[in-house]
């Protein structure tokens, strides 16, 4: 009975002893391999959290967010999105993170300004070029005006991952100018001139500061303009240009500089020979917006001792401007010409003329 009371003590305190020490030594053992672990991290952030781990130190394992808006703007070349997007920003893209970048291709958006104005009154007609079918047909000096515009985008280097050029969209522009005798009703109310105009346009992101604005976009590409008419009323031109857009985000202000080069023609195949003497090398568009208003003035000059160039004001106010239940798409618009160049038929004589009437407020398409 004793020896079984011994036997049975002894049994009792190796299993003590054992279910002490094992453990412990099995601990140390993996405590020392997991601190070789810690020691061979390489980033200290994530070594520091293992020891502090390993110590039994309670750490607070936060959620990993995705990069915030500016952060992947950064990142990829854009300049870091407002809450309001500028004009400009809207117009070309310039501050959508890359997954809104992509999505936004093919994507119909306004060039120039679309508009249709029934009251486009010309208090100097070219009277020089009849109306196709008639040559005593001559021109009213009331017709309608109107402009259709738009531009997609098929391509950006950033989707591609091209580093070396990052910041830059291919651009394909179209826009179509018409004149319309629609009150001719002695002819048939025919459309006196149209102008084709394609584009392609490489645009590159910019970021700097001139004369208190920012610079934003820089434009390259090739222009074709023409009115697909017969001879003798055949006009047409062929041009590279090179646009810059600068901008004033706060006051709402931008300035696009507009400049082309005329591709050489064969002088026995060309319909205008003289128009660069016209139509000069460029142009410089200034416009503001201000309460909801639109003021845009274009300036033009040929730069030679015989001006032939020319000005355009505009000014349109949305429809809710007068009424909230009207939407913002549609605008009142009153446009004043007076120069050469209006249109390719018009491009050596000089025009004046008030119109009234609608535009679509390009500026607030999204």
């Amino acid at each position: 009975m004793v020896l079984k009371t011994k036997s049975l003590i002894v049994l009792c305190l190796f299993f003590t002893l054992s279910s002490v020490t094992i453990p412990d030594f099995v601990q140390a053992t993996e405590t020392e391999e997991r601190m070789a672990q810690c020691s061979s991290i390489e980033k200290d952030a994530d070594r520091l959290k293992c020891f502090d781990e390993l110590a039994g130190k309670k750490v607070t394992v936060q959620a990993t967010e995705p990069p915030s808006a500016s952060t992947e703007a950064a990142m990829k070349g854009y300049p870091p999105p407002s809450t309001s997007q500028s004009v400009m920003s809207k117009h070309w893209d310039l501050d959508l993170a890359k997954g809104k970048l992509k999505s936004s291709f093919f994507k119909i958006r306004p060039y120039r300004s679309t508009y249709f104005l029934p009251v486009a009154y010309n208090s100097s007609p070219n009277q020089d070029t009849a109306l196709d079918f008639d040559k005593n047909a001559k021109a009213q000096h009331n017709e309608a005006k109107f402009q259709l515009s738009f531009k997609i985008k098929p391509w950006a280097t950033d989707i591609e991952g091209i580093e070396a050029l990052k910041g830059i969209d291919i651009w394909l522009g179209y826009t179509q100018l018409s004149f319309w005798q629609v009150y001719n009703s002695a002819f048939s109310a025919p459309f006196r001139d149209t102008n084709y105009e394609p584009e392609l346009l490489i645009n590159l992101r910019t970021d700097y500061n001139i004369l208190g604005l920012h610079g934003r976009i820089l434009n390259l590409g090739f222009n074709h303009q023409s009115n697909g008419r017969s001879v003798p009323l055949s006009r047409s031109w062929n041009r590279i240009v090179a646009n810059v857009g600068l901008e004033n985000e706060k006051n709402n202000f931008n300035l696009l500089l507009k400049t082309w080069y005329r591709i050489p023609e064969d002088e026995h195949n060309d319909d205008n020979p003289d128009i660069t003497r016209y139509m000069g090398y460029g142009e410089l568009w200034g416009t503001l917006y201000w309460k909801k208003q639109r003021f845009a003035m274009m300036l033009r000059n040929n730069f030679r001792s015989e001006n032939m160039g020319a000005v355009q004001l505009d000014w349109s106010v949305p429809l809710s401007f007068f009424y909230d239940k009207f939407s913002d798409k549609g605008s009142i618009y009153v446009q004043y010409f007076n120069g050469y160049g209006e249109s390719l038929l018009d491009y050596n004589k000089s025009i004046n003329r008030i119109s009234v009437g609608f535009m679509l407020a390009d500026w607030n398409w999204n």
